[in-house]
């Protein structure tokens, strides 16, 4: 008899010990998957923080058009091209296609406001003014955002990436997202300067 209870008793402490690993693994991946979530909602609501301040410039951006236009009516292309990457952001869904079409409209306003240079009047015009000020304001935010939103993106690639978060990951069916905005190709070439 007494074998028989030492062996039940090893058999209970075997139990307990594998019940006790399965809490401690059940409880790691609960754990992971609820910060996860978090980590994944605050990408959602820093990217709307984004979206926010892109429709903000989106929005500023017709009637810095008309006032524009009034000065340098044959400047079609670049309206064209403006109109075009405006209706692009306006109808893109997700951040990828966003910051795809965001890339367009800096590029498009880049050459409209370098149109003020080639019309004097333009340049003292008021209203001209205060929609640069505020579209300048509004590049401000959306630099903020980017960075904020590029940081709270990294943090989430980050932790869905170590071990044993990565496992876990996989499991609950969380992927890297790599939708992080990043300068253009044209940025990146250095300005020449002529004297």
């Amino acid at each position: 008899m007494p074998v028989m209870r030492r062996g039940l008793w090893v058999a209970i402490a075997v139990v307990v010990v594998i019940f006790l690993a399965f809490l401690l693994v059940f409880g790691s991946y609960i754990s992971a998957k609820n910060q996860m979530v978090a980590k994944q909602e605050a990408v959602h609501a820093q990217w709307s923080q984004v979206d926010v301040v892109l429709q903000r410039r989106a929005d500023l951006i017709p009637n810095l058009v008309s006032t524009v236009k009034g000065y340098a009516t044959h400047e079609e292309t670049v309206f064209s091209d403006i109109a075009n990457a405006r209706s692009a952001l306006l109808n893109a869904r997700d951040p990828q296609g966003k910051i795809a079409a965001n890339g367009q409209l800096d590029s498009a306003l880049g050459r409209l406001l370098a149109l003020s240079e080639s019309y004097p009047n333009l340049k003292a015009d008021q209203n001209f003014l205060q929609l640069q000020d505020q579209l300048e304001g509004s590049e401000n935010r959306i630099a903020v955002e980017r960075r904020r939103y590029n940081q709270t993106l990294q943090d989430y690639n980050t932790f869905i990436r170590q071990f044993p978060n990565s496992i876990w990951a996989g499991m609950a069916g969380f992927q890297t997202d790599n939708a992080y905005f990043q300068a253009s190709e044209a940025s990146k070439q250095a300005p020449v300067v002529k004297f």
